[in-house]
């Protein structure tokens, strides 16, 4: 049928105004209804405030990791690498001694939520390999092109789909098409790998427009997970840094409020944030993160630093009673070391996070301090974990207070670390959201998520205003967080290796008392 450009004209007002006046006949106006891709029955019947347990039977640990340090079912068939062959007659030696490094904690993670019925899907430059030659998710045949086996694509029969691929170096575009990806499904676990975390830069526009505050400006949840090789290590400053302290600058929590320590503290906090940024040290408490990620009840962005040289360390290990059933992350990781015998004798209380975690216990055991200088890890970064940070400067209550971090003094988690470690010690008053009087038997955020993501034939109206605050008092601690690392700099690292092994060493002598 032809119309004349009045009829299409008039076709057009009649379509607009027919659904002004449907506009005016609504009396309630939800935040969902923006929502152009929304996930169906997602929050439906969830407890906001619980996730669900990241621990698992030893058994799937144990069939993950075998299958994962073996040869494709065809082996008499499919020529694998030598070279590979002896990566893999590695990992059986360690399944023996119930131990796993990071590619086998990583592994464990994916496979166990294949398992489970979650899609995995991991891009970036050189993933399939790993860019330290540490992954080896795709093995190729060396006599036939093009002949390759995914291993973790043929754990279980009925698993989900694992999807591994190699990417072009536009970090920007795949990064865009992984963050969209990860928001049309929320039972998929979507993770974008920088080559070097470094290499992030070029991506800003999508870190700062949408995954920072995608949720606070169009309520669009995601749980992409990037992960970011970071750590120095002499490689220069193109090599070094993902820029741990820009990440830091963007989250949205306050650092002058010390929050309500409560049972749910934990998962309060990462409900309230716009993302979450860590810095694991052990592959165990990568394991526990990445699965947390699908098993929180809501999605939020992880920012991961992840390792170089801790791929191949010997100290960089777990053992499998770290991932079985009744574990979880630890957002801290107290010193269980000697300095346990004696608290109140222990001089200084070294606060990190990372890598580094492994130069100060080797250059703490050298110089004989193992007794006098505890090391506590703060795996998660952000949200600050104010309640473990506290119990820990309250166990060590004459300790001096240091933050040792590699990074200069003007980059990595100092300038973070410090407000919220202040207040946590000194704030004197606790702040406690609390509903209004209709709704005081609920949590904080049990009031607002209904009207965040209503039922389809909700019966109440919104709440008319914010929930009130009320305050305590808590106990004060005047000591005050020191820094130890590197100075200020305009550059993220030397290339120099002489130059580093000196920064190194000074870093390590101001953070140990040296």
């Amino acid at each position: 049928m032809n119309y004349t450009r009045g009829e299409v004209r008039d076709k057009y007002e009649k379509i607009l105004e027919e659904a002004f006046s449907a506009a005016k006949m609504e009396t309630r106006v939800f935040n969902k209804h923006w929502i152009d891709s929304p996930w169906s029955g997602f929050f439906e019947g969830k407890d906001p405030l619980r996730a669900s347990p990241t621990g698992v039977h030893e058994d799937t640990i144990t069939h993950i990791c075998r299958r994962f340090s073996s040869a494709p079912p065809n082996a008499s068939d499919f020529v694998i690498h030598r070279g590979l062959q002896r990566i893999l007659n590695t990992r059986m030696e360690m399944i023996k001694e119930r131990t796993i490094d990071w590619a086998m904690g990583e592994a464990v993670a994916f496979g166990s939520l294949l398992k489970e019925g979650i899609h995995v899907r991991l891009s970036g430059q050189d993933v399939e390999r790993g860019t330290f030659s540490h992954r080896h998710h795709v093995l190729h045949h060396q006599k036939v092109d093009k002949s390759q086996y995914t291993v973790l694509a043929n754990l279980y029969p009925d698993q989900a789909p694992y999807t591994v691929c190699n990417s072009s170096l536009s970090e920007y575009a795949v990064l865009g098409f992984e963050l969209g990806f990860s928001m049309t499904n929320p039972n998929a676990l979507v993770i974008w790998e920088a080559q070097f975390g470094d290499f992030h830069n070029t991506t800003q526009c999508i870190i700062d427009q949408f995954i920072a505050s995608g949720q606070s400006k169009w309520i669009r949840q995601t749980g992409l997970v990037m992960l970011l090789p970071h750590g120095m290590e002499g490689m220069g400053p193109e090599h070094s840094s993902a820029r741990l302290e820009r990440f830091l600058q963007m989250t949205s929590d306050d650092p002058d409020i010390l929050p309500a320590f409560s049972t749910d503290f934990a998962i309060r906090q990462l409900s309230d944030i716009n993302w979450i940024v860590a810095n694991c040290s052990t592959p165990g408490n990568l394991f526990h993160i990445l699965r947390r990620q699908i098993l929180l009840p809501f999605r939020k962005p992880l920012i991961l630093m992840t390792p170089k040289s801790l791929l191949r360390h010997p100290e960089a290990k777990s053992s499998f009673d770290d991932m079985v059933e009744g574990t979880e992350f630890q957002r801290v990781i107290p010193d269980n070391g000697p300095v346990n015998k004696n608290p109140s004798g222990v001089k200084r209380l070294i606060f990190c996070s990372g890598k580094v975690y492994f130069d100060l216990t080797a250059a703490r055991k050298e110089a004989g301090l193992e007794d006098t200088v505890a090391i506590s890890r703060v795996e998660q970064i952000a949200p600050f974990p104010y309640d473990l940070v506290k119990q820990e400067c309250d166990k060590y209550s004459e300790a001096e207070l240091i933050w040792s971090q590699e990074e200069h003094k003007n980059m990595g988690a100092w300038s973070y670390i410090q407000p919220r470690i202040a207040t946590a010690l000194n704030n004197e008053r606790l702040i406690i959201p609390s509903a209004p009087e209709s709704q005081e038997s609920q949590s904080w955020y049990e009031y607002w998520f209904p009207w965040l993501f209503p039922a389809s034939s909700p019966s109440e109206a919104p709440p008319s205003e914010a929930p009130t605050q009320s305050e305590t008092s808590v106990a004060s601690d005047t000591r005050v967080v020191r820094y130890g690392g590197r100075p200020v700099s305009a550059s993220p690292a030397t290339g120099n290796k002489k130059t580093h092994l000196r920064e190194l060493k000074n870093l390590l002598e101001t953070s140990l008392g040296g």
